[in-house]
């Protein structure tokens, strides 16, 4: 049994991912977020808060006994309101940065920690975004919290290196970490940039056109992709990616 923990299964790119995973029945999947939207018999779901760390904490991975492939998907993430800083809530760049950056680094802790002696395939992915790449006005947490998790990718992928040097260290194989970006997806994120303020993000315009012009991928074909990439994951040449490149 292949065993996919994703973060965000509500909607969006981690609702489709979980529901394109469940079409196999050798698949198991553990949704984590506030609401549950999937019914299945392989589905389970964690009510979790991505954006309290208390509760990002104090969630446990479980052991499988006739696991496979274990995978966490660290799919939930937002942009929160999109103003320059100077505008925001002290409060809202907390919780933006729990949910974009803290809860992604501290579940990857978690599970490492978990699984570090399990005798199966182990994958994290870290869904991206081209924002931890360019900077976006508006958009300076959202953009700072994906450039932290590229990072935080490379560094962990840096770390399973090493002990791979040094397998005396554990009889059994590491991790693989990857940060992959899905490109520019039609989801609710989309319709939020959609509903910004001129004055609060000069390239509003821009992201209208992606709509009108049809320039959106759906959730579907990118969760498609996402997929396609974790059956063979020997495609990936570089800890950080995008859809696009494959």
């Amino acid at each position: 049994m292949n065993y996919y923990y994703i973060t965000g299964t509500s909607r969006g790119i981690g609702k489709e991912l979980a529901e394109q995973l469940l079409l196999n029945p050798s698949n198991h999947v553990i949704g984590m977020s506030r609401q549950k939207t999937i019914e299945h018999a392989n589905y389970h779901h964690f009510y979790l808060d991505l954006t309290s760390a208390t509760a990002i904490a104090d969630f446990k991975f479980e052991l499988h006994a006739n696991a496979k492939k274990i995978v966490l998907i660290n799919n939930a993430g937002a942009l929160g309101f999109i103003k320059p800083i100077g505008k925001l809530e002290s409060d809202t760049i907390i919780k933006n940065y729990t949910l974009n950056l803290i809860a992604p680094s501290v579940l990857t802790n978690s599970f490492i920690n978990c699984y570090n002696t399990v005798d199966a395939e182990k994958v994290i992915i870290n869904i991206s975004s081209g924002a931890g790449k360019n900077p976006i006005d508006g958009w300076a947490v959202y953009c700072a919290s994906k450039a932290g998790i590229d990072m935080f990718s490379r560094v962990v992928d840096a770390e399973q290196k090493v002990r791979a040097e040094h397998p005396q260290e554990s009889i059994h194989k590491g991790f693989r970490i990857f940060s992959i970006a899905p490109g520019v997806v039609d989801t609710n994120m989309q319709t939020e940039i959609r509903s910004a303020h001129k004055e609060d993000f000069s390239r509003l315009e821009d992201f209208i056109a992606y709509k009108t012009k049809n320039e959106l991928s759906s959730a579907k074909s990118v969760s498609q992709k996402y997929i396609t990439i974790l059956d063979d994951l020997n495609q990936i040449q570089h800890v950080l990616s995008s859809i696009k490149d494959y």
